[in-house]
């Protein structure tokens, strides 16, 4: 049977992304699949670079032009697996689980364990709701692999659809926190801008004019640092790599963010963006009870703040 394909991303490479090698430029973009897919798609010829296939070690330079056509997911047997979980809270009906920074929420192809769900179906044996179907048992929202923080999981449907109903009326608390890029000279901004696909870039998301989803962001300056900014991001909508995009917009991308960013001589050695799932608060959807947790920043972001106020 001929290989069938979930479609066909286009890019072309810049100034910033000149010099990378064309599989950690791909895993990049990509981060729910795991670097050996990646060099997999690579091998079988699904990558082309001007329209030619290239070596996974091949370094990209500016203006070439990348097709990457990622096949179509494919059915997985999605295994329990025991793996400890920072567990902030549970009941009959959900979990609130801190994330690590690093950890992809649902398994894809080319990673298929060590996840998240791998995690939660040992944890809650067959007590998961079935709403977003096989691979994403109990799962009500994500927040990025290199993404650390609260995430809430659901036990039962009833639990799940109370929760996804909270999170379409936008009446969820989400509190994030994250250290920027450069000085800002305000102490509060709200960023009121669709986000969309990128139309010259399709591996991103981006502000649009046009066209795109209604997305609102309220930060707040929890500190000013020399050359950075330490501060809280509120989400009044949750699309994808909102907060991300939006301080991308406002010309202070979030440190250790090379997608929508770049690289810090500094912290080169950083893994992900310092973003923090902080706080999260919700209606219960059984008792209607509103219950609010927050989470500590996680060892490396301490590190960070403290290196910078040096």
């Amino acid at each position: 049977m001929d290989q069938t394909y979930e479609e066909v991303d286009g890019y072309q490479v810049d100034q910033d992304s000149a010099g990378k090698r064309l599989d950690v430029f791909i895993a990049d973009q990509y981060q729910d699949i795991s670097r050996s897919y990646v060099q997999k798609l690579i091998k079988d010829g699904l990558v082309l670079v001007n329209e030619e296939v290239k070596k996974a070690s091949y370094k990209l330079e500016e203006g070439d032009r990348m097709e990457i056509a990622m096949p179509e997911p494919e059915v997985l047997e999605v295994l329990a697996q025991d793996i400890d979980l920072d567990i902030v809270y549970e009941d009959d009906d959900l979990l609130i689980v801190n994330k690590p920074q690093g950890m992809v929420v649902h398994p894809a192809p080319g990673n298929p364990d060590g996840t998240l769900v791998n995690a939660i179906m040992y944890h809650c044996k067959d007590k998961l709701s079935s709403i977003n179907g096989v691979i994403r048992p109990g799962i009500v929202h994500r927040i990025d692999k290199n993404t650390s923080g609260l995430l809430v999981v659901a036990k039962n449907n009833a639990s799940h659809q109370g929760l996804a109903d909270q999170f379409k009326l936008h009446s969820i608390t989400r509190e994030y926190e994250m250290v920027c890029i450069g000085g800002v000279n305000w102490d509060q901004m709200t960023i009121d801008k669709n986000i969309g696909r990128n139309p010259k870039d399709r591996l991103k998301m981006a502000v649009l004019d046009t066209g795109g989803r209604h997305a609102v962001t309220h930060f707040t300056v929890i500190e000013h640092l020399e050359g950075y900014t330490y501060m809280k991001a509120k989400l009044e909508t949750g699309r994808t790599h909102q907060i991300r995009v939006h301080s991308n917009y406002l010309r202070h991308p979030i440190l250790g963010d090379t997608l929508y960013g770049y690289q810090v001589k500094k912290f080169s050695k950083l893994e992900g963006q310092t973003l923090h799932a902080r706080k999260l608060g919700f209606v219960h959807p059984r008792t209607g009870e509103y219950m609010e947790f927050t989470s500590d920043l996680p060892d490396y972001f301490k590190k960070i703040l403290d290196t910078i106020r040096r």
